[in-house]
């Protein structure tokens, strides 16, 4: 028995003559949110209140950038607004380009990237083993090492 596979069905239906559901939505909203201002405001005062509004609803009906509908971006911009941002300092001696410093200068940055402070680089090997012995084995609170059914005697 062979059945039909259901195709288009990313195309949303068209409801209200030329427009879907949403679109009508969108419009009527915009429409009667015009009307209130007009009324309200009057022709003068409410003309770019309602142009405005007008052309922020005709976005929202008909504009769709890179094929997605105008709300996903405003909806992406809201997000992007109230969310907690990550903001990295980037030490700019270390991007001097070589011909301002000199050539010493240049092999101690490499060797010494933290300046003088003494502290140790950790390469990516000597940082993925020591997170590999913290997760393998907590000797301090007598946890179990990994693959092995009982704890280690203190």
């Amino acid at each position: 028995m062979q059945f039909k596979v259901p195709q288009f069905l990313d195309i949303e239906d068209k409801i209200f003559g030329p427009f879907t559901f949403r679109q009508f939505i969108y419009l009527a909203g915009g429409a009667g949110l015009s009307f209130v201002l007009y009324r309200l405001l009057g022709f003068w005062w409410g003309f770019i209140p309602i142009a405005i509004l007008a052309g922020f609803s005709l976005a929202l009906a008909f504009y769709k950038p890179n094929n997605k509908p105008f709300i996903f971006m405003l909806e992406a911009a809201f997000k992007y607004m109230i969310q907690d941002k990550l903001y990295i300092w980037k030490n700019p001696k270390t991007k001097m380009p070589a011909t301002a410093m000199g050539a010493g200068k240049i092999t101690e940055l490499r060797n010494n990237s933290y300046g003088n402070t003494g502290e140790m680089k950790l390469s990516g090997d000597k940082l993925r083993d020591l997170a590999w012995s913290l997760d393998v084995l907590d000797l301090n609170k007598g946890g179990r090492e990994i693959g092995q059914g009982k704890n280690k005697p203190e």
